[in-house]
């Protein structure tokens, strides 16, 4: 009997030999069918969709880097540095203004003369008698310039000397025949003399002769830059701001230069920290200007006489040194004046321990006063 051959291929139906599977297949199977598998394939799956998610979130919003400006660094400008007249020591809008040159103007005082023009605005004015009691001053200008000032009138040789260490243009109508000399010689300033320069004065019609005649710096600045004057190189006072003090001492002062109208007495304004001027028990204005009041008020001793010139003629002594009273702030302060002999050289005011005494900005007010003159004040 022939027996059957064996087929070398089994049937899926043949369990003789069972069909091996791939291991990944049985992998997968075994997790379906395990509970704990299937919630890891869960979690893993749904990390995965997420993940998804987010990296197409980011693509959809990438942009792409731009070059980024620099930072901008601001830097505080400093303030602009403070410019103070030398003169007044009053602060000015440029440097071109605390760089004119001073000029000095003779400005009379007679009863007939008042009121003056441009005498408020003076930075530093001195104050002496002149003739027969009769005081005139002496008014230096140099970031303010009025447009009317006088009356003008004739110098003397001690209004000459003060004006001689400012390095001024030095505005009169003539005047005794040594002060006349001295400003003609070029040591003490430039000569703007009426007599010669009749075109920058003028009259005026609501005033008699000799009390009439006035200036402008208008035609005061032309005449002292035909003649070379630009500018002014002097020594000024030390300055400082003003301050008020708690407790003032000097609230009212009487200077006797001389007597009747020409008598001086001052009032401390609180307000202003100045000082009311008045002569002869009248308040002393300015005719634009109105009242006269400086912020330093000075009364120096100095050596008076009377000699000959061309008539008698009052003088003074201007170089040495000798006792001064100075007020400001409302308080007296005892100081020593001093001037050398040499035509630039500036007047000082020290304490008793030998510094300068600083004066308040502003202008100062200067009255030369005999040695047997008093002043007093309370």
């Amino acid at each position: 009997m022939i027996g059957k051959k064996r087929n070398p291929h089994p049937q899926p139906n043949d369990t003789s030999h069972p069909v091996s599977r791939p291991k990944r297949w049985t992998k997968i199977h075994q997790i379906l069918h395990d509970n704990h598998g299937v919630r890891y394939f869960v979690m893993a799956l749904a990390v995965i969709i997420a993940t998804g998610f987010i990296l197409i979130g980011i693509m959809l919003n990438y942009k792409a880097p731009t070059l980024s400006s620099p930072p901008i660094i601001r830097t505080l400008a400093k303030p602009a540095a403070k410019i103070y007249s030398p003169l007044t020591g009053v602060e000015v809008t440029d440097q071109a203004t605390a760089s004119k040159p001073v000029t000095a103007i003779i400005i009379e005082n007679s009863p007939e003369a008042r009121p003056q023009s441009g005498l408020k605005q003076a930075g530093i004015v001195y104050e002496a008698i002149a003739e027969g009691g009769i005081t005139r001053f002496l008014a230096l200008y140099q970031e303010n310039r009025p447009e009317l000032i006088g009356p003008v009138r004739s110098v003397r040789p001690y209004y000459v000397e003060w004006a001689g260490p400012y390095d001024a243009a030095v505005a009169h109508v003539g005047g005794s025949s040594r002060a006349l000399s001295m400003i003609r010689s070029g040591a003490y300033g430039v000569d703007l003399d009426q007599f010669f320069n009749g075109n920058s004065y003028w009259r005026v019609r609501d005033k008699a002769a000799p009390h009439n005649v006035y200036t402008s710096f208008e035609k005061l600045d032309i005449l002292a830059t035909a003649k070379g004057k630009t500018v002014s190189a002097f020594t000024p006072f030390a300055r400082t701001d003003g301050k008020k003090a708690d407790s003032p001492n000097a609230t009212s002062i009487s200077i006797d230069i001389s007597t009747g109208q020409f008598h001086v007495e001052y009032a401390y304004d609180t307000a202003t920290n100045s000082y009311k001027r008045s002569q002869g028990g009248v308040a002393h204005a300015d005719r634009e200007q109105g009242q006269i009041a400086p912020t330093t008020v000075i009364a120096m001793k100095v050596p008076m006489s009377i000699a000959m010139e061309d008539g008698y003629r009052e003088q003074i002594t201007t170089s040495g040194s000798g006792s001064a009273t100075i007020f400001q702030n409302g308080i007296v302060t005892e100081a020593t004046w001093s001037r050398g002999s040499d035509p630039k050289s500036a007047l000082s005011f020290k304490d008793s321990s030998g510094k300068d005494i600083p004066l308040n900005r502003g202008q100062t007010w200067i009255t030369a006063l005999a040695d047997n003159k008093g002043v007093s004040w309370q």
